[in-house]
């Protein structure tokens, strides 16, 4: 079986995930010992032995959800957001000259990945509500490195994930050399997924004895409340943008 929690796991939340999938797996009485890292994640998300994983909204809605059960969606108690959802934080460089929104028509774009909802997505559905158009694009593989190349003005504005960017103001030393700028709308945040074949129901369970079970500091780290019932329906009816 696989477990896979990769989505926020980065060298100062990796012991926290490890105790969250051990408290899982004793809550649900069975499970690998230890978590997949450093896998592909489609190869993860389409596994007929997936136990556990946690998935973009875009992933899932544009390729996963008649693939695999949908478990749950977590509530991180996001800024600005209901319960279970989340959004992205438009940065820019500290020293970019714009004053206002309008000076972003035809920025330069860095976003992760053309299947990121918060990288992708989520700015393209924004810049459309405001009229702006999306400049040069500038792919880079992480919400991390997107935010680095607008650190070092290798392009102008990138959507974060709100709790990526909250780990990277934390953490990345080149932090201080971006502002923020905007939020974009909040849709449902990156659901729990397992194998087509699995009943959701035990894992949710388990999911939520494990969030309470965590010492408080492990909980503040993860950013994690609780998981929610968010419809598959909720996840499908958020726009799908053109590719880049």
């Amino acid at each position: 079986m696989i477990a896979s929690l990769a989505m926020y796991d980065r060298p100062e939340t990796a012991a926290a995930n490890d105790r969250l999938w051990r408290a899982v797996r004793d809550h649900l009485g069975h499970g690998p010992d230890t978590l997949t890292r450093d896998a592909d994640l489609w190869q993860v998300w389409q596994s007929p032995d997936l136990l556990l994983a946690q998935t973009c909204g875009f992933p899932f809605r544009a390729r996963l959800h008649d693939q695999v059960t949908l478990v749950a969606t977590p509530d991180y108690g996001l800024p600005g957001c209901p319960p279970g959802y989340y959004n992205s934080v438009l940065v820019t460089n500290v020293d970019h000259p714009a004053t206002s929104l309008a000076d972003f028509d035809g920025a330069r774009l860095a976003y992760n990945e053309a299947l990121s909802q918060s990288g992708w997505a989520a700015p393209h559905a924004y810049f459309a509500a405001h009229d702006l158009r999306i400049g040069p694009r500038v792919v880079t593989g992480a919400h991390r490195d997107s935010a680095r190349a607008v650190a070092e003005n290798r392009a102008d504005i990138a959507a974060l994930d709100a709790l990526t960017w909250h780990y990277i103001q934390q953490f990345d030393p080149f932090a201080h050399l971006l502002r923020e700028i905007d939020h974009t709308a909040p849709t449902p945040a990156l659901p729990f997924i397992t194998a087509r074949a699995q009943d959701p129901a035990p894992l949710r369970n388990a999911l939520k004895a494990a969030i309470s079970d965590l010492a408080p500091a492990d909980r503040a780290l993860l950013s994690l409340r609780d998981v929610l019932v968010i419809p598959e329906a909720a996840y499908l009816a958020v726009p799908t943008p053109p590719a880049p």
